[in-house]
């Protein structure tokens, strides 16, 4: 497998501390670091914080570049998961990559990344905002892949990364129909002249009509991001519910469900962190007539890759 050198966060008397035998060094107000921390690099202060199942999350406003993606996630948020699930050095994978988010979250930890994306303007602005890190960020790697995820295989072994198995995996899917529906953010946007849909193509499951068929073309995907995970590796799935012709449809948890029925390429569901969003402003739903939630959370749903070196062994054996 491909990997960088991986750099240390800790000064040169820390690290010659920990030479001299001593598995546990004080970091002061980040708390105690354990050598022994085989998933990040994180005291252990640092990981109960982050173990909390709700959070809050108020991101900066997003800049103009941003603001051309109508679902984009922080990368301030996406910056904490990375941070948690890996080391300096780890690969990232976002398979519906958007403006970049993820990748520049990556860069900003030290760690390589590579995302996929369908729509030309998406993978334009994504391109051009890595290339900017990346010349401060000279360490690390930052690959902006264009395509449908729905042929993610293909797209990875035709790159560079065919032989890399990716530490982490961090995105956020289209919400089935979520943008189809003429909601008053929705308005706002086309008033701006912003779009308001990912885009037209037929290969984009966010334009996917019915339900259940959604929900098996994602776990296709979700498959073959299964393959390219290196065991015991984490995925994480920002998702959310999703209301539709008077009806919850329960995209959250079906996505959860339906990820663990997968045969020999079934994800363990391990847990879900709920990002509250306190800061949305309320709207009059059904107001004098009946029950229209104002929704202002999102599911952070974690997944995992179970399996020992062997079962990573003979999978990257299979693709090529």
């Amino acid at each position: 497998m491909m990997a960088l050198k991986k750099k240390t966060i800790f000064s040169s008397e820390m690290k010659s501390t920990a030479d001299n035998g001593k598995k546990i060094i004080d970091l002061g107000s980040r708390g105690r670091y354990n050598y022994n921390n085989k998933l990040n690099n994180l005291t252990g202060k640092e990981w109960i914080r982050f173990s909390k199942s709700w959070f809050i999350h108020k991101p900066p406003k997003r800049k103009e570049d941003e603001i051309l993606h109508p679902a984009k996630f922080p990368e301030s948020l996406v910056e904490e998961f990375i941070t948690f699930f890996t080391k300096e050095g780890d690969w990232v994978l976002d398979p519906f990559m958007g403006t970049g988010s993820t990748l520049l979250a990556a860069a900003r930890v030290g760690r390589n990344s590579a995302g996929i994306e369908l729509s030309t303007e998406y993978w334009s602005s994504a391109r051009r905002r890595t290339e900017k890190i990346l010349k401060e960020k000279t360490e690390v790697k930052a690959l902006t892949l264009k395509g449908s995820s729905e042929n993610l295989t293909g797209i990875l072994k035709g790159s560079s990364l065919e032989n890399i198995l990716f530490d982490f995996v961090i995105t956020s899917p289209p919400y089935w129909n979520q943008l189809e529906r003429n909601s008053l953010r929705q308005k706002m946007r086309k008033e701006k002249g912003l779009s308001t849909k990912y885009s037209s193509s037929t290969d984009d499951i966010g334009n996917i009509k019915d339900y259940c068929e959604f929900i098996e073309k994602q776990a296709v995907i979700f498959d073959q991001v299964f393959d390219f995970t290196k065991p015991n590796g984490y995925l994480t799935i920002i998702t959310n519910n999703v209301y539709f012709n008077g009806k919850l449809y329960p995209l959250a948890f079906d996505t959860a469900v339906s990820l663990t029925k997968r045969g020999n390429k079934s994800w363990i569901l391990k847990d879900e962190k709920i990002w509250l969003q306190d800061d949305k402003p309320l709207i009059a739903l059904g107001v004098n007539n009946a029950w229209v939630s104002n929704r202002h959370h999102q599911y952070c749903l974690v997944l995992r890759k179970e399996g020992g070196k062997e079962k990573g062994k003979s999978e990257r054996k299979k693709l090529k």
